[in-house]
């Protein structure tokens, strides 16, 4: 684990605990695995310091649920105390899996059920809870950042709502636009980016790849993804490019306006390997009509990469695309729910975010800057090195 010495030098705000709400159950389980497995390792003065009770434990998670009525309403409910312990609430708005009755009917639980869950939990523990910390890997109503014209600013007011709450600390990952953290300037908010789990995921499954600027490229599928392109693009030493997308905007199609065209602007992509990284997967129309014209370019390999994986109009049009060698790989995390039919298809491989997650996560508990469990460019420049030279590498 990255910069132990700090941990060790350090005190904890409060007894860690980790409340699983249902969409976020199986990743919570990883996350507690890994805390688990941290903890354990620790100095054994700490088990019989006072400062330090609770500090290792078989399990964090504590027992908490959210149970229903007939009539669909419903409540936070805790099971165990959760006074003066230092909470971090996990909740996966994009978990269309769970389901609950309704007057005889079944409902699939939408973000905004889950939303109004997490408020449940928060209320319930609000007012006895030391701390109070919310992990969204995906950030709810995070596509609608901005206001245009007469609309809603859901994003903004609901970290406003939920500072308000007594929310502490607010950690996402590749937020559509960081700055809706500006709706709450005092409260903590923490953005990261699954860069290196993408990388490990990438290398270990690829074996013949040589990632430099004559071999590699990596792309923005839009305008929207080109900082976090450029950023990818100078860890791994490499040219990037951006496709613009032209839009009718006369038109108003499922909210937004109809894309035209993709045009591209960058180098020669003749014989490259092409890596594109966006935030977020949704019917991948987008994506796909970008690999199809970065194939027409004569580009060897495309690998596509984004930290959320929805594929809400289904396989269809992936399955079509693979089949037609328009793309090799598509790489998503576990960060939110993916559809089990997308795990076993050939082309699918799914980075796992767990044990980033649980170094953030100990290292808040201990107040200490979270920067420290971020991958250094350095470290991953020296395994690309490796790499490429084919020698014995390894990737934590």
């Amino acid at each position: 684990m990255p910069n132990l010495r700090l941990l060790e030098n350090s005190l904890p705000v409060a007894p860690l605990k980790l409340v699983a709400l249902d969409s976020a159950a199986k990743f919570a389980k990883s996350v507690n695995n890994y805390l688990v497995e941290f903890r354990k390792n620790a100095k054994a003065v700490y088990k019989n310091d006072p400062a330090f009770h609770g500090y290792v434990e078989p399990s964090y998670l504590i027992d908490a649920s959210v149970p229903r009525f007939g009539s669909g309403e419903a409540k936070g409910l805790f099971n165990e105390s959760v006074r003066g312990k230092d909470l971090f609430i996990l909740v996966d708005v994009c978990n269309n899996s769970i389901t609950y009755n309704m007057n005889g009917y079944i409902n699939h639980k939408s973000p905004d059920d889950h939303y109004q869950d997490l408020k449940r939990i928060i209320q319930a523990a609000t007012g006895k809870a030391r701390r109070i910390n919310v992990i969204m890997p995906y950030l709810y109503e995070g596509r609608q950042h901005k206001k245009s014209a007469r609309e809603s600013l859901d994003c903004a007011y609901a970290l406003e709502e939920l500072n308000e709450m007594g929310v502490s600390n607010f950690v996402t990952f590749d937020a559509h636009d960081p700055r809706v953290q500006n709706a709450t300037p005092l409260c903590g908010f923490d953005n990261f980016s699954a860069y290196y789990q993408f990388l490990k995921t990438l290398l270990e499954s690829v074996d013949d790849m040589i990632i430099d600027k004559e071999h590699t490229v990596v792309i923005s599928p839009d305008e929207g993804a080109l900082d976090r392109a450029v950023y990818f693009a100078g860890v791994l030493g490499v040219d990037a490019g951006l496709f613009y997308k032209r839009r009718d905007y006369s038109t108003i199609i499922n909210g937004k306006n109809p894309i035209v065209a993709h045009e591209f602007l960058g180098d020669n992509l003749d014989g490259k390997d092409v890596i594109i990284i966006d935030d977020i997967i949704s019917s991948g129309e987008s994506i796909l009509d970008t690999a199809k014209q970065i194939k027409g370019m004569n580009a060897k390999r495309i690998f596509i990469l984004a930290t959320f994986g929805q594929f809400n109009n289904g396989l269809e049009a992936f399955d079509k695309a693979y089949e037609q060698c328009i793309f090799d790989k598509i790489i998503t995390t576990n960060l939110i729910y993916t559809i089990p039919e997308a795990k076993e298809k050939p082309y699918y491989l799914e980075a796992d975010v767990s044990k980033f997650v649980a170094q953030i996560i100990d290292f808040m508990n201990h107040d200490i800057s979270v920067s420290n469990v971020t991958t250094s460019t350095e470290k991953i420049r020296e395994v690309l090195a490796k790499y490429n030279q084919r020698q014995n590498f390894e990737l934590n």
